[in-house]
């Protein structure tokens, strides 16, 4: 195959097209090119290393996302227009770095024109990406900002003033420039390139195949296939509607052909994809954002979040299965299944890449950036063990261009977000509206909490999870904290109801991209995955009370929180689907709850009480049924 013919292939795989498409590709080769770079020799110093990013993000999103599709000769004028300033207005703040450190509040001129611009850049660049719902929330604080001397009460302050605004959003490490770009720079578009690298290595096909055989064969074998393909997936891509499309392409017709309503088969394959953010060792975004925000290394929330993680994927394991079961839902024939010895001798080679990364991080103590580019150079040694699985230069240009592109929402969200974090802290507005919450709860930690699982779910329906998280966390860990729940824990609280926005109803993004493959009312599909992901909402609760779950405190303590998570997790999907040995009458089912609802907070008498009640319910619901034919057990 010729050069040419295989550059059209690679445009065509990444949506590119005409001159545009072209244009964009070279971007992001050169973007990733940037990245891998400073993810070997380290980050440039102070804001360059972020500016750079947004050099390179802004002009692909506004060649990516035309202004008009009924003017294209217009809008390309435009997006040009757009993208070279993007251009101009970030390189210049590289330019006179040194410069500004002599005039940080008092801009000359032309730095107030650059800043002005680049606010706006932002945010047109996150509408265009996100939607709406960000950059009315950054003119809304920004006309509060100025607005300070004539507001009404608590919300009174004194104003912001032009030229220390433009300072602080563009001329210093706050604002555009802050925590979330620098993390975003620094650490997840490496991450995104290490995903992409292992996507064009066969790594997602390898994932289903190996849960198909493992599971596919059970009772609702699909779903549960579903549940650990999207989970595998999911630990080393970060994205819920992208793990949707990926491996929902494969489970949602499997799940469709065993038996499963549509509406059903839309909603397990996007609450299985959802935990894939808060699934080690590649989390969403947001988890190396609560890294730097912690001052703490990412290989510390890696560790907290494997237990509720594992607790997760569990809650959506038993749901499955319990349905299943009460439906009467078989496994795929034998027949049509791959066999795990010959997946594991044909493509077993690219899980170790990901056991490397692990050992990096955790082990080896090497920085998130460091690891990150070790293992992508091993995925393509590793990829080369087998030709199926080998990386040539197509695929190569292909898993740089895509890994540059996928990390395009993430820049301008971050951007955007510092704009938010930057008026809230220099308008007291945060620290106010902390304070007003810990009122409003009148000391009570559980009734902060749902506040907080609320405000989380509503902001998660129109921002991404990492936007979410990071306004929330803002505005609410604080209180946690002073409340005397470990920062970690508030963090993760937070971190966990941002991505299970994505299956909440009315905005559930990732129900709907499954709605979209399954062919299902979108609403339903949404409805359904917040009824198979129940579950999940009550996991959060159980490491606040139960900070052990966060890997914290002695290995006894941990592994006795663990298993009575576990069982308590089990409890509340059996108190949800009916179902345990056969069906639960109304009775045992709210029994069911009890004993879950009991597990939650840690203790001994509490653990005593719940197990009770959960041997009892299954010695009276075992009892009733053991003489009645059973559904093969999973």
């Amino acid at each position: 195959m010729s050069m040419l013919n295989w550059l059209t292939e690679v445009l065509e795989e990444q949506k590119l097209k005409g001159t545009r498409g072209k244009i964009i590709a070279v971007i992001a080769f050169c973007c990733s090119c940037f990245f891998l770079y400073t993810a070997f020799s380290g980050s440039l110093p102070n804001i360059a290393q972020r500016a750079t990013l947004m050099a390179f993000a802004l002009p692909m999103i506004f060649l990516i996302k035309p202004s008009s599709q009924k003017h294209p000769r217009l809008s390309l004028v435009l997006d040009a227009g757009f993208a070279i300033l993007a251009v101009v207005v970030f390189v210049y703040v590289i330019k006179v770095q040194k410069a500004i450190a002599w005039r940080v509040g008092n801009p000359n001129a032309v730095d107030m024109v650059m800043g002005v611009c680049a606010a706006l850049l932002v945010i047109e660049a996150a509408r265009r990406k996100v939607g709406w719902t960000l950059p009315i929330l950054v003119g809304v604080l920004v006309v509060y900002g100025f607005a300070g001397p004539y507001m009404p009460g608590v919300l009174m302050h004194r104003g912001l003033d032009p030229g220390a605004f433009i300072s602080s959003i563009y001329l210093s490490e706050e604002g555009i420039f802050g925590t979330p770009l620098q993390v975003a720079a620094d650490f997840i578009m490496v991450f995104v390139l290490f995903g992409a690298f292992l996507r064009v290595s066969g790594a997602g096909e390898f994932f289903i195949d190996i849960a198909d055989a493992a599971f596919g064969g059970m009772r609702g074998g699909p779903a549960k296939a579903a549940v650990i393909s999207s989970g595998l997936m999911g630990c080393v891509s970060g994205s819920a509607v992208a793990n949707v499309v990926t491996t929902g392409t494969f489970t949602i017709p499997m799940m469709k052909k065993t038996g499963y309503r549509p509406e059903v088969a839309g909603a397990v394959e996007a609450v299985s994809s959802t935990g894939g953010q808060i699934m080690p060792p590649i989390m969403g975004a947001a988890a190396f954002i609560m890294a730097d925000f912690l001052r703490i290394p990412y290989w510390d929330v890696v560790k907290a979040a494997i237990i509720p993680a594992v607790l997760y994927y569990a809650a959506v394991f038993f749901m499955v299965d319990l349905e299943a079961a009460k439906t009467g839902l078989k496994g795929m024939p034998k027949s049509e299944l791959p066999k795990a010895g010959e997946i594991m001798k044909r493509s077993g080679h690219l899980v170790i890449p990901v056991v490397v990364l692990i050992y990096l991080l955790g082990v080896v103590g090497y920085s998130a950036q460091k690891s990150a580019f070790f293992t992508i150079v091993l995925v393509v040694l590793v990829a080369a063990l087998r030709k199926h699985t080998r990386i040539n230069l197509r695929k190569f240009v292909s898993a740089m261009i895509e890994g540059a592109i996928g990390g395009l929402e993430v820049a301008a969200v971050c951007a955007c977000a510092g704009i938010v974090i930057g008026i809230l802290m220099r308008t007291g507005l945060g620290m106010m509206l902390t304070g007003m919450l810990v009122e409003l709860s009148h000391g009570s930690l559980p009734i902060l909490m749902v506040l907080t699982m609320i405000a989380s779910i509503i902001m998660g329906m129109g921002l991404p999870t990492s936007a979410c998280y990071i306004i929330v966390v803002v505005l609410i860990a604080p209180a946690m904290v002073q409340m005397g729940v470990p920062a970690i824990a508030a963090h993760m609280f937070a971190f966990y109801f941002a991505c299970l926005s994505n299956i909440t109803p009315p905005v559930a993004m990732a129900a709907y991209a499954g709605a979209s493959i399954a062919g299902s009312d979108p609403m339903r599909t949404g409805f359904q995955a917040t009824r198979v992901g129940a579950c999940g909402f009550i996991v959060p609760f159980m490491f606040v009370y139960g900070t052990p779950l966060l890997m914290i405190g002695s290995a006894g303590e941990i592994l006795l929180a663990f298993v009575t998570a576990m069982l308590g997790t089990f409890a509340l999907s059996a108190g949800l689907a009916g179902y345990q040995f056969g069906k639960l009458n109304w009775f045992l089912r709210a029994m069911s709850l009890v004993a879950a609802l009991v597990l939650i907070k840690p203790g001994i008498g509490s653990d005593l009480v719940g197990l009770a009640i959960i041997a009892v319910i299954s010695a009276i619901n075992w009892s009733q049924y053991k003489r009645k034919p059973k559904v093969p057990a999973a």
